[in-house]
């Protein structure tokens, strides 16, 4: 690959991951949509349909035998399994958050979910980190401190939704290239199909079946279900696999700055003082650990180039 093809991959890439990101900061409002379904309903809905979503697209791009050697490795398809249970509590949580009110907090999710994959990386991956990393995780436990003294409330959904997907960002790391997008997510869902069956034959023995029942346009956004949230992953794997980290790492704000502005001023949910003071320390710890991030980019490179000249001088 030339220098100038290598280029327009990255710039792809970039958009590719903006584009995710992007559907992932508007799926509040796609949620807010499918109202009064419950968020059990939901999530049921979404796994069924996302599972009906891929199957389509590993036939149309003729993958099934990708998904088949997969299916003759355990050690993926456990991965697999622990991926599924993770993502089905980040969903669950994610729509209970969004559907009850509360998409603020779990905008702050996302907002700490880079500081819990630095966290993570420590505990589980025995990484040692630089004292900017330190600090920024530092005002981030400041920030959780804030909230539950000030705020009179622990943030359970924001911290539920970080470490769930902070989690399943290292099993899919375990996993590494050895799964495509598309499997994954089928197998996923796979894994998960009869949860979601469990889960409607209680809501239907409970609150009742909403799926048809109530106009033919809020049945048919309950049915795109499957499409909202295959998209913006296959979007995602797309971009992952073009452009650097460092750009994935300064475009996951995306989503929760929509996240939160959806919350703020079109839901109107309330945002005292102390909320304002939490939220304002961890965009703190964000600049510092996106500012650390940049420099160490900056002095890898530059270090390799030194290597390389010197290299070449002898």
């Amino acid at each position: 690959m030339t220098p100038a093809e290598s280029a327009r991959e990255h710039r792809l890439g970039g958009v590719y991951a903006f584009i995710a990101y992007l559907l992932w900061g508007f799926l509040p409002l796609y949620f807010l949509l499918l109202a009064p379904t419950t968020a059990w309903e939901v999530v049921a809905w979404r796994i069924l349909l996302s599972l009906a979503f891929c199957a389509i697209l590993l036939t149309v791009t003729r993958t099934w035998p990708k998904l088949v050697a997969i299916l003759r490795r355990r050690r993926l398809v456990l991965w697999t399994v622990l991926a599924g249970a993770l993502i089905y509590v980040n969903w669950q949580v994610f729509l209970y958050a969004t559907l009850s009110g509360h998409i603020v907090e779990s905008s702050l999710g996302y907002f700490i979910n880079p500081i819990v994959t630095v966290l993570l990386g420590v505990l589980v991956l025995r990484e040692r980190l630089r004292v900017t990393q330190w600090v920024a995780l530092c005002i981030a436990a400041a920030a959780v401190v804030v909230i539950v003294v000030g705020y009179g409330a622990f943030p359970w959904i924001a911290l539920t939704l970080a470490f769930t997907f902070g989690f399943y960002g290292l099993v899919k790391k375990q996993i590494g290239p050895s799964v495509d997008a598309i499997s994954g997510l089928t197998l996923e869902s796979l894994w998960l199909a009869p949860v979601a069956v469990l889960q409607l034959v209680l809501v239907g023995m409970t609150t009742g079946i909403t799926m048809g029942q109530l106009s033919t346009g809020h049945t048919v956004l309950l049915l795109l279900a499957g499409v909202a949230t295959a998209t913006p992953l296959l979007f995602f794997a797309a971009g992952a696999r073009r452009t650097t980290l460092t750009l994935i790492g300064i475009l996951q704000f995306v989503a929760p700055i929509l996240q939160f502005i959806i919350g703020v001023w079109i839901n109107d949910e309330p945002m005292p003082v102390e909320r304002w003071i939490g939220f304002g320390l961890v965009w703190v710890a964000l600049i510092v650990l996106t500012v650390d991030s940049l420099r160490h980019v900056r002095r890898t490179r530059a270090a390799r180039a030194g290597a390389s000249d010197v290299a070449e001088i002898v």
